[in-house]
Order: C-alpha cells, then sequence, then structure tokens
C-alpha cells in the first residue's frame, strides 16, 4: 500500500499546485478535502474491510437513499441536482457511493447462491446496476452514469457467470442507445455533435473543447509557469480547476508536468494490476470478492482518467467527469481514498 499513498500524494501536491496557480481562493478548501480523504483512509484500513463487506448491503440502500433525497431536494446547480449542502462540504453522493457500489457488486457476484438459477441472479444483479444509474442519469449526470455502466460491465464479465450475460448486455445497450439518445438533454446531445464537428458551433457547444486543446497546447514543453497560464488564469478556459483541471496543470507546467502526472498515475495503475493478478488464479470465494473487488476499483480508477485526459485533448466528447487527484471537489477525493483503503492486501 506504501506506492499507492506515495503515488497519491504527489497526485495530490500537483493538483494542489494546479488550484495554487488558478484558484487561490480554493485551496484551503482542497487543502482540508486531502486532510478528510487521508484520514478516512486510515480510519476504514483500521476498521478493516472485512466489516465493510458484510455491510456491503447496507451501504447499498444508504445511498441509494442518499441519491433519491439528492434527486429530490438537493442542491440545483447548471441544471442539475447533484449535491447535497452540509455547510462545510457539498456532498455528492453519486460519487462516493463509487467504492461501495463496487463492494456490493463484489460481494454479490462472488457469493455461491444455493438453488438460485444464473439467469436469476444476473437478471438481480441487472436491477441493482439499473436502480442508482438511472438516478443518476436523471439528477442529470451523464458522465458518472457511464461510469456506473463501465464498472458494471466490467464487474459482469470477470464474474464467475457465464460469459453469455456480458455480451447480452452489450447487445441490450446497443439497442438502447437510439433511445437513450431520445431522453438526453439538449446540451448533451450538442456536446456530442460539437465532438463529431468542433467547427458547427465554435462560439457555443464546442467553446470548451476548443478552448482546452489551446490551453493544453500553450503549456508547451516546460509551460508558462505556476500562476502563468493566461488561458485558465483570465478565464478563457470554463471549469478550469474542475473538468479542464489537466489542461490547466499541462499550461501552468508543460509537457513535463503532464508526463509526471502520467507516471504517477502509471505507478497507481501497476500497482492495482499486481494485485489483480495476486488474486486472479484463487478460486475460493474471499478470493473472488477480493479480486472482483480490485478489478470493478481499477475499471473506475482508468475510465475516469482515461475519459478525462481524453476530452482535456479533444479525443472524447465532455462528459463531466472528474480526474482523480487533480479536479478540485471534496467528494471525488473522499471516493477515491475510501476506495483505495478498501482494496484488499496482497496476502489477503
Amino acid at each position: 500500500m506504501k506506492a499507492l499513498l506515495l503515488s497519491a500524494f504527489f497526485l495530490f501536491t500537483f493538483g494542489l499546485f494546479n488550484i495554487l496557480g488558478i484558484r487561490r481562493d480554493l485551496l484551503l478548501n482542497e487543502v482540508l478535502y486531502v486532510i478528510i480523504g487521508f484520514g478516512l483512509y486510515f480510519i476504514v484500513r483500521s476498521i478493516g474491510r472485512h466489516f465493510f463487506r458484510i455491510n456491503s448491503y447496507l451501504f447499498y440502500w444508504l445511498f441509494i437513499g442518499m441519491l433519491i433525497v439528492t434527486f429530490l431536494i438537493g442542491i440545483e446547480a447548471n441544471g442539475s441536482r447533484r449535491w447535497i449542502d452540509l455547510y462545510f462540504l457539498k456532498l455528492q453522493g453519486s460519487e462516493i457511493f463509487k467504492p461501495f457500489f463496487i463492494l456490493f457488486f463484489a460481494d454479490f457476484l462472488s457469493k455461491k447462491h444455493a438453488r438460485v438459477k444464473q439467469g436469476a441472479i444476473f437478471l438481480l444483479s441487472f436491477l441493482y446496476f439499473v436502480l442508482p444509474a438511472v438516478i443518476i442519469f436523471k439528477q442529470p449526470d451523464l458522465g458518472n452514469a457511464l461510469v456506473y455502466v463501465s464498472v458494471y460491465l466490467v464487474m459482469i464479465f470477470f464474474s464467475p457467470l457465464p460469459k453469455r450475460y456480458f455480451f447480452y448486455m452489450i447487445g441490450f445497450f446497443l439497442l438502447a442507445a437510439p433511445l437513450g439518445w431520445m431522453f438526453m438533454h439538449d446540451y448533451q446531445r450538442a456536446r456530442v455533435l460539437s465532438f463529431l464537428n468542433p467547427g458547427l458551433d465554435t462560439g457555443g457547444n464546442s467553446y470548451n473543447m476548443i478552448q482546452s486543446m489551446i490551453t493544453v497546447g500553450s503549456g508547451q514543453f516546460a509551460g508558462k509557469g505556476l500562476g502563468l497560464g493566461t488561458q485558465s488564469r483570465l478565464l478563457f478556459l470554463p471549469e478550469n480547476h474542475t473538468d479542464f483541471a489537466f489542461s490547466s496543470l499541462v499550461e501552468q507546467f508543460g509537457f513535463l508536468g503532464g508526463f509526471a502526472v502520467l507516471m504517477c498515475f502509471l505507478a497507481l495503475f501497476l500497482s492495482q494490476l499486481r494485485r489483480i493478478f495476486n488474486f486472479f488464479y484463487r478460486k475460493d470465494e474471499d478470493s473472488v470478492q477480493s479480486f472482483l473487488y480490485i478489478i470493478g476499483f481499477f475499471s473506475y480508477f482508468l475510465f475516469q482518467t482515461i475519459i478525462n485526459i481524453g476530452m482535456n485533448m479533444g479525443l472524447f466528447p465532455i462528459a463531466g467527469i472528474a480526474l482523480p487527484f487533480i479536479s478540485y471537489g471534496g467528494s471525488a477525493v473522499v471516493a477515491i481514498m475510501i476506495g483505495l483503503a478498501l482494496l484488499p492486501s496482497k496476502q489477503s
């Protein structure tokens, strides 16, 4: 776990310096979030993952309740209801739910359900998945809904269930895609269309993506320096501390800074991959549960990293997905640190 914590520490350090350069008014908040995140990490580790595993069903339904409350009476910002105001922290339930969602499915899919057909287990798992996914999609929060979709598909594929169920799900999502397009909000459809044709509306829906690419390119090799990034500092780049924090970071610290961040992410990925292979060939229930949790957490972490960096560089449509450790936000910090704390040790 030392390698994980060291990589996390360096990534948080990059994130804090990035905030210092573009939004100094938010620096103390982010420092507090990081302290809370590390504090929760050590608390969860001291309690032990066994406690959270045996209570995974309870945590699942608690967070379903939180998502419903958020949808009904949460803070509305930019047309979305994603947060509950706790005065010292705006809590985003869909973020903090992620490690508990993964733990719940790892436990559910690893259990030997006596006298229950595999088809019934699969259908029940789908219902457990679709309930939070639909609520999050309706907030609306398409980016986080896609994170839950990716995690569920990966965990189904690597679960003991027959692989045909995974391909059933792929077929279902392909067939449902046109229907999903109809239920998307106008701004979400506009983001996809502007990605496919950036010149369609350069002053509107394509603006963020174009400014993000300009910001990345303006950093060149060594960057403009801390607080000297004109694109982010002069607010040509919207959401420069959240969705486009990576672009702001590269503008300030250049290719060298961006490469260093990517190397820290790579160290985290490799550390998780070693754990995945450590449990891959074990077939007892505890090992299967540990394997499924690691592969689920790995997919969540990898998906958000690739999609966020990709959308910052114009490779993917803008999806409102945070970059772990770098994007500003307390809920994301709490989620990732609890997720790390719940990782099983290699000796488990």
